[in-house]
């Protein structure tokens, strides 16, 4: 049995809203119990990348419906914990919630804009991030299971 170590409320931001983020936001939500709420948000808003839904797919999580939303429409404030996942996103982040209790962790993600020059490559890079992102939700939000006996 997992037991919960998460905050009520999570948002995961990055640049665009459209890779990372979203792919976090699918994945905590699969992951986390019901309770928690889920979020995700960039600096820019972006439509999701096909790659992300396509490797989100493998998973049995659809984010092709995700809709795009700007940091600066997110109340930062309201969320226990915003986990950015790239620079940019901590330093706004940081401003946008100075005065409030809301903590800030910030994991580094690569970028996958410029990742890999065929298909097969641009996969197994977003892959590669979506299992990343897996282990970080897991080992921050979810304690292991203790042995029976």
């Amino acid at each position: 049995m997992t037991r919960l170590t998460a905050p009520h409320s999570v948002l995961f931001a990055c640049t665009l809203n459209a890779v990372r983020s979203p792919m976090a936001e699918g994945l905590a939500r699969q992951m986390l119990p019901h309770h928690v709420y889920v979020s995700s948000a960039g600096l820019r808003k972006s439509d999701v990348d096909g790659f992300a839904v396509a490797v989100m797919r493998e998973v049995g999580i659809d984010i092709a419906d995700h809709e795009p939303q700007a940091l600066q429409e997110a109340d930062t404030g309201s969320f226990d914990l915003v986990v950015a996942l790239s620079p940019e996103a901590e330093v706004f982040a940081s401003a946008a919630t100075r005065a409030t209790a809301t903590e800030i962790e910030f994991w580094e993600v690569p970028d996958l804009s410029g990742a890999g020059e065929s298909r097969e490559r641009r996969l197994e890079a977003f892959r590669s991030v979506r299992d990343l992102l897996r282990r970080r939700i897991r080992a921050r939000f979810l304690a292991p299971e203790l042995p029976q006996g």
